[in-house]
């Protein structure tokens, strides 16, 4: 079965950018709020707002890149 169905890595792209956008929306949640875990260092770095970006991007990336229909 080559060259028909959906590629797994559209699907990967989709779980990416589902969780990337939850992270990051919980990070700007906690920006806003100011309600940060206690007791954790080096909070200023706001990573949830930096690590949801990078995995939101990575799945839109595969995305794009795999979506089903597209021409090879």
């Amino acid at each position: 079965m080559h060259g028909s169905g959906i590629p797994i890595w559209f699907f990967i792209g989709v779980l990416l950018t589902a969780y990337g956008v939850m992270i990051f929306s919980y990070g700007i949640y906690e920006l806003a709020t100011g309600s940060y875990p206690p007791l954790v260092q080096l909070t200023n770095l706001h990573a949830p707002i930096w690590w949801g970006a990078v995995l939101g991007l990575l799945g839109l990336f595969y995305v794009i890149k795999f979506r089903p229909g597209r021409a090879r």
